[in-house]
């Protein structure tokens, strides 16, 4: 996935340092002093070596999940979007192919770069941006995240961007980056509000985003496609924003932030009276339930990454950088 400026390297605080600083609560209760609960500590998400294991393990888990078509195999290591769409992909693929993948190609990542920010509280999560032996020249950008140090990391955004297109990291002087809050409002968007921003930009247009392939493109080709002859075609975007789909940001060098984000999107095709809707192809086919009549009611779930930029620094507009997006589920009706 993409590129990572993150920190150098973990000086003072090993592993176990780590672990006691996180599940500790040390009180004093005897001369009255102030307890200090691990869990408020501001502290590194994870040091270069483990992050640099939790990308070799999801790299291994989905390797092998892709090549059986069994989600079971990668379950442990995807979460929000990413588990929404990769357990679909799986699923459609194992119905077509119950014998495996028949074109599996191991992936790799190389020339790994991590950017990891210090944070209070969990989750905790960083940026691994590598090189991939897929999707041409883009990098690859995964963000893992855990609730606690007895869960796996879990990779929750996939996003491929353009080498050029990754930014610099604001780093402090051990290396480490720092997280934006989703309700902060030094930025143009604050991250909490960019899928909803984005779903209404989808439904109205306006000029908070810059044009690209993933804005007024994306939107101008929905518009091509939603009337043509005896076909109308429907769409709906919704924004996703709790839980595992809540967005992750890290802080630019110029003061701005690069924001993962969800949403979510019906795609609805009616044919007109004595025609009929266009047979989808078997991967669709596989996730479709009741029969395609006169409708098909698609669902995709997106992963977005965008640069968001520093609030009152020259254009305000947020760029949409990278977009993976697939298909969950689909009704015929």
């Amino acid at each position: 996935m993409s590129q990572d400026r993150g920190p150098r390297r973990l000086r003072s605080l090993d592993r176990s340092a780590l672990i006691a600083a996180s599940v500790t609560a040390l009180s004093l209760t005897a001369s009255g002093c102030m307890v200090v609960h691990g869990e408020r500590e501001v502290l590194p998400a994870a040091t270069q070596a483990e992050a640099a294991k939790a990308l070799q393990q999801f790299t291994n888990a989905y390797n092998e999940a892709d090549k059986e078509y069994d989600s079971s195999l990668d379950a442990d290591f995807v979460t929000g979007a990413l588990e929404d769409i990769d357990r679909a992909r799986l699923k459609a693929g194992a119905a077509n192919n119950p014998d495996g993948n028949p074109t599996h190609t191991p992936l790799t990542l190389t020339d790994a770069k991590y950017t990891i920010p210090k944070k209070a509280g969990w989750p905790r999560w960083f940026l691994a941006d590598a090189a991939g032996n897929k999707g041409g020249t883009s990098r690859w950008l995964l963000v893992f995240t855990r609730g606690g140090l007895d869960e796996p990391w879990q990779v929750a955004y996939l996003t491929l961007v353009a080498p050029e297109k990754v930014p610099e990291f604001k780093t402090d002087a051990d290396g480490f980056a720092e997280a934006v809050p989703a309700n902060s409002t030094d930025v143009a968007v604050a991250p909490g509000n960019l899928s909803k921003d984005y779903t209404a930009y989808l439904k109205t247009g306006g000029d908070g985003f810059t044009d690209g392939l993933n804005t007024d493109q994306w939107r101008t080709a929905r518009k091509k496609n939603a009337k043509k002859p005896g076909l109308v075609t429907q769409y709906i975007d919704e924004p996703l924003t709790s839980g595992a789909y809540a967005p992750l940001a890290l802080r630019t060098k110029d003061g701005g932030a690069l924001v993962f984000f969800t949403t979510h999107h019906y795609e609805k095709q009616t044919a007109a009276q004595g025609t009929s809707v266009p047979t989808p192809n078997k991967d669709v086919l596989a996730l479709t339930t009741g029969e395609i009549k006169q409708s098909l009611t698609m669902q995709f779930v997106s992963n977005e990454v965008a640069l968001d930029p520093a609030k009152g620094s020259g254009d305000q507009k947020v760029a949409v950088l990278g977009r993976i997006q697939g298909l969950t589920s689909a009704q015929g009706e």
